[in-house]
């Protein structure tokens, strides 16, 4: 009996792989489905009073976004976003509603992008008049959003057989170089580096870029995880049909 549970395993081990490998795009947008809808949980439960969930919510996502107030989309409060006085945006500044929040009190401009500063700005998830802010920032959002579009797009058989992988040129020119200098170029005026005069990009350019090297990294990644999946999939029907299992 001893001997037999490491064939009995294997065989478990290959019929769950060979189920992966049939059906990881539904697992894939499954995953991508949950991961962008809790940051929007988050602030749904500090908004009706449950701040110990909605915190846990911030607190697991932490570590994946900075969660900077003035760079995420808000929930309940008086807009929906809330751009740095320097970005010069025609929404109400960031600034005018947390200038006199407790929180933020003893800093002066002196003090932006110190680790003291960054870990306030990013703990602090909004109040009444302001609303919640969602876990993740307005770029993340949209990067994830728009990776579950693409899940949702490539679980249809019609568009597996004749998607082909985006080249490798056009996604650096569609997906990467967007999202970079509108990211770094806003990077690099803040310390330590301060290459040039401090810049905020709107929540457009966020949302836009974000999206754009989400949907392309799916027309990028897609088509290859599901080459290796199928290979993995026929791999495995032969093995199991070489010990007699009909799968």
């Amino acid at each position: 009996m001893a001997e037999k549970a490491p064939s009995a395993f294997g065989l478990r081990l290959n019929i769950w792989l060979l189920r992966i490998s049939r059906n990881w795009i539904r697992v894939v947008t499954v995953f991508l489905a949950i991961y962008v809808s809790l940051p929007v949980v988050a602030p749904t439960l500090m908004a009706a009073g449950l701040t110990g969930p909605g915190r846990a919510l911030y607190t697991i996502y932490s570590p994946f976004c900075h969660q900077f107030g003035f760079r995420s989309f808000y929930l309940f409060g008086d807009q929906p976003v809330y751009p740095r006085e320097i970005a010069g945006s025609d929404w109400t500044p960031y600034e005018a509603y947390t200038n006199e929040v407790d929180e933020f009190s003893s800093f002066s401009q002196n003090d932006e992008f110190t680790l003291d500063w960054t870990l306030a700005h990013k703990n602090y998830p909004g109040n009444d008049q302001m609303g919640y802010k969602t876990a993740l920032c307005e770029r993340d959002m949209f990067i994830y959003f728009a990776l579950f579009i693409g899940a949702v797009l490539y679980s249809r058989p019609a568009v597996r057989r004749r998607l082909r992988p985006l080249p490798i040129w056009l996604y650096v020119i569609l997906g990467v170089l967007p999202i970079a200098i509108d990211g770094f170029s806003q990077l690099l005026g803040y310390p330590p580096f301060e290459l040039w005069a401090p810049r905020e990009t709107l929540p457009v350019f966020r949302v836009v870029t974000g999206f754009l090297f989400g949907i392309m990294t799916a027309w990028l990644g897609f088509p290859y995880i599901n080459s290796a999946m199928q290979d993995t999939q026929h791999e495995i029907e032969h093995k199991l049909r070489g010990r007699g299992i009909d799968v």
